[in-house]
């Protein structure tokens, strides 16, 4: 049997007869920039979180870049930052001349420690950007009164969090997408909501952070010759709109089977001498963009899983105070104990709607078939 780790052509033939005639409208229509296809998302999207603004972007990188140039972070600031993510986050940060401060991640949910946030924080600290990895919200009870009471901003990543929801402590479930100034998705095409191609938006329940955004992501004009300062050019194509727009009916369903394979694995895999299924927070509801778990064989296991068919992947292999991209910050590895020590014993388990029972019921018995070696 061979299971791919991401199978996009799977879920492309449940949808392909609609994916297919809302491209053809965009190329009869040749209405490929903005207009009523990019519309019509950012609306639903914007409906579908819950939130006021939603601004459709190139990609998630620059809804993160677009987003701290709004908040008027750059040269001298101090941005907070997960050690344990993708380099996107970090990199937006210093694109606009602010300096990266990574904080640890939480040794039970990966995410962003956030007993060890506050003495991360300075005189220059701007803002705290979440992570809410592996579709994992984060820790925003604490992240909130942190930044209430030091006067900060967020800018929430939620790249890999599409639908994810978090209760407060006022008991009210909200999605991802509604605790920051800002927050930001990213459609790559592997995301739980993707597109064809690159994509990306920016949501934020501020009318003035989201007039800012939508001029800085195109040229910062408010008419086509007419510019009050100089932005960038970042703008969601039509195509991709019509893309996602047709997978809006479906991102709901495609979010609950992820969520009873993740239940599946949990279950399974549970009290397993040596394998670490994820845990996640009681007033949290995970989207399972990937299903993490943790092992010191993860290398032999990646390797054994590999023979037997079944792929899978490693999120992220170096923590980002490890990459040689921020050598010039002078981190050791002891600086983020728990990073730098998962970093070498995560491994993503294939986790996509289209999995059938077959394929789930195989890698679980390949999994203890590997560990049942080690007793």
């Amino acid at each position: 049997m061979q299971i791919p780790f991401v199978n996009l052509y799977a879920q492309y033939n449940t949808i392909s007869s609609e994916i297919d005639t809302s491209i053809n409208k965009v190329l009869s229509e040749c209405s490929f920039i903005k207009g009523k296809f990019v519309d019509e998302f950012e609306k639903r999207f914007a409906e579908l979180l819950g939130v006021k603004h939603c601004i459709g972007v190139g990609n998630g990188t620059d809804a993160l870049h677009i987003s701290l140039k709004v908040l008027g972070i750059s040269k001298g600031d101090e941005i907070i930052v997960p050690a344990n993510t993708f380099i996107a986050t970090s990199e937006a940060v210093t694109s606009v001349n602010a300096k990266v401060v990574f904080v640890d991640n939480d040794p039970v949910t990966y995410n962003i420690d956030t007993d060890k946030i506050e003495e991360k924080i300075t005189e220059k600290t701007k803002a705290i950007i979440p992570v809410h990895l592996y579709g994992q919200p984060a820790n925003m009870n604490k992240i909130l009164g942190l930044v209430k009471h030091y006067n900060l901003k967020i800018i929430e990543d939620s790249a890999q969090a599409h639908l994810a929801e978090y209760k407060l402590s006022t008991d009210e479930w909200k999605m991802t997408g509604n605790f920051g100034d800002l927050a930001t998705f990213s459609f790559y095409p592997g995301k739980n909501l993707g597109a064809y191609g690159d994509a990306g938006a920016i949501v934020t329940n501020d009318d003035e952070l989201a007039e800012k955004c939508r001029m800085y992501a195109n040229h910062g004009r408010i008419s086509k010759y007419d510019h009050e300062f100089e932005g960038i050019n970042s703008r969601l194509d039509s195509i991709q709109a019509a893309v996602l727009n047709v997978k809006l009916n479906y991102i709901k369903d495609w979010t609950q089977k992820r969520r009873e394979i993740a239940a599946y694995y949990n279950e399974k895999l549970k009290n397993i001498p040596g394998l670490f299924t994820p845990k996640f927070l009681e007033n949290t509801k995970p989207v399972w963009h990937l299903y993490v778990i943790r092992t010191k064989h993860r290398n032999e296991l990646k390797e054994y899983l590999s023979t037997q068919g079944i792929s899978t992947g490693i999120h992220y292999p170096k923590a980002l105070p490890n990459l040689q991209a921020y050598n010039y910050l002078h981190h050791k590895p002891s600086d983020f104990p728990i990073a730098s020590a998962y970093q070498d014993e995560i491994l993503s388990l294939p986790i996509y709607p289209e999995l059938k029972e077959e394929h789930l019921e195989y890698i679980v018995y390949k999994v203890k078939q590997f560990f049942e070696s080690y007793e």
